[in-house]
């Protein structure tokens, strides 16, 4: 929705009104997608749409399932191991000779030559929430810092292209338990817009985006000349310019998404053609999918596609169940993960989009008494491709049961180095925190093997 109202003057801290103080609202859609709040606007509100728009840059789109996809049951099978390792599924023959993945995904191990894969990932971490915070920004749990997520950081750097949100998450599927996914000490400008309906749903609307019935676009123009009149009032009653600029350039931005042809466009799936979006299959992921192509096609810099917390049909936490579980989770992500690569690769963006699959971390290399497998920290997965990324590469190994590397192995802040350093963000950034505090963007070192 979009209003214009006003509100009760502010109360100093003694309790005495605020004199000559007004406080003018506009909401878009209640502003929440842009993972802001009216409060917060002070200083920060429009740098996340400061723009760097002629520079060509590398996009990217994070995977992120959340829960702990198993490592096992996935792209490091264990076919020799004893039938409590190994698990119910088949190892298959993969596009790489001597490579082997689970026969749940069959379309991945088609073209696991248009990917690489890290196998000696430790994630160093095995709890839930943290996991979201940990894997997403290369740091390790502090109580004292939240540190920023890949997307706010390149928003920082970056900034935007015209209208379009520089940094989007796609589905509520990132747990923000410890902010995990958000800016951070960056500050809330730097947040996603977040998109949390469902695009497989033939009704989707993006809610900030959408205007409710009854308002016309007329309607919003009266509003903004009436915000424009109060503003200039304001600044008159005030002598506060600065601020009030910082809201002016905030609201020009909101008002711009709202009315942009072109970010409409970019949202709208029924402008696929329908052998395209079966290709990537009718769920949710394969539709999100879908939905980051058009997003990074039109100008977004960095898509999050979350899957997991009640998306196809459950989670990828498989404490109980867990091959059952799979069979229902994999099919559609090895549909829409492997799509969405051939796809880029075909409209000749995936040299300049780097596209990486992140799980919270790996699963126990025994089943439990309740057909699951359980948290696992010492050994998991990853995922690159794009952005010059060497394709079919696997990265490292495991031992015979999967639950140690065997020799080097990495770790979230090396993921994060590669990530920045395909992004063309230098590791020695340095960002000043509110307490005056220099911050350090990375202490990791970028995967040698997939640069």
């Amino acid at each position: 929705m979009l209003r214009l109202f006003t509100t009760e003057p502010e109360r100093g801290a003694a309790g005495r009104r605020a004199s000559g103080r007004r406080n003018f609202l506009l909401q878009v859609g209640g502003l929440a997608g842009l993972g802001m709040s009216v409060p917060d606007f002070s200083g920060i509100a429009a740098a996340a749409w400061a723009g760097q728009s002629g520079r060509e840059d590398v996009n990217c789109i994070l995977i992120w399932t959340r829960g702990g996809t198993s490592h096992h049951d996935t792209l490091d099978p264990k076919p020799s191991a004893r039938a409590e390792i190994r698990g119910e599924f088949s190892a298959i023959s993969t596009a790489l000779p001597g490579v082997q993945f689970t026969d749940q995904v069959p379309l991945l191990a088609r073209h696991a030559d248009q990917f690489s894969v890290v196998r000696n990932l430790n994630s160093l971490n095995g709890a839930h929430g943290t996991a979201d915070a940990v894997m997403m920004s290369g740091w390790p749990m502090n109580p004292a810092v939240t540190y920023p997520c890949f997307g706010s950081v390149v928003v920082r750097e970056r900034g935007g292209r015209a209208t379009m949100p520089p940094f989007v998450q796609l589905g509520n599927d990132v747990d923000r338990q410890f902010f995990g996914g958000t800016a951070g000490y960056l500050g809330v400008g730097y947040n996603p817009f977040e998109v949390h309906a469902d695009p497989q749903n033939p009704e989707f609307r993006v809610r900030d985006l959408s205007l409710p019935n009854g308002v016309r676009m007329q309607d919003i123009q009266l509003r903004r000349d009436a915000l424009k009149l109060v503003d200039r009032f304001q600044r008159e009653l005030t002598q506060q310019p600065a601020g009030l600029e910082v809201l002016d350039q905030y609201y020009e931005k909101a008002f711009r998404l709202v009315t942009s042809p072109e970010t409409h466009e970019a949202f709208d799936l029924s402008r696929e053609q329908e052998q395209v979006r079966d290709a990537y299959g009718r769920s949710t992921f394969g539709q999100s999918c879908l939905l980051a192509r058009r997003l990074i096609e039109s100008g977004a810099r960095f898509v999050t596609v979350g899957c997991g917390n009640e998306q196809l049909g459950g989670q990828w936490d498989t404490h109980r169940d867990n091959f059952n579980i799979l069979r229902q989770l994999l099919p559609p992500f090895d549909r829409g993960l492997s799509t969405l690569l051939l796809d880029l690769k075909q409209r000749g963006l995936l040299e300049r989009t780097l596209v990486v699959w992140l799980t919270d971390f790996g699963r126990t290399p025994t089943i439990n008494p309740a057909a699951g497998r359980d948290h696992w920290s010492s050994a998991g997965i990853a995922a690159f491709a794009g952005a010059g990324t060497p394709a079919g590469t696997i990265v490292g190994a495991t031992d015979e049961t999967g639950g140690h590397s065997v020799g080097s192995e990495y770790f979230p802040r090396d993921i994060a180095a590669t990530i920045y350093t395909k992004l063309g963000i230098p590791l020695d950034t340095t960002y000043v925190m509110g307490n005056g505090r220099p911050m350090r963007l990375c202490e990791g070192s970028p995967i040698g093997e997939l640069m």
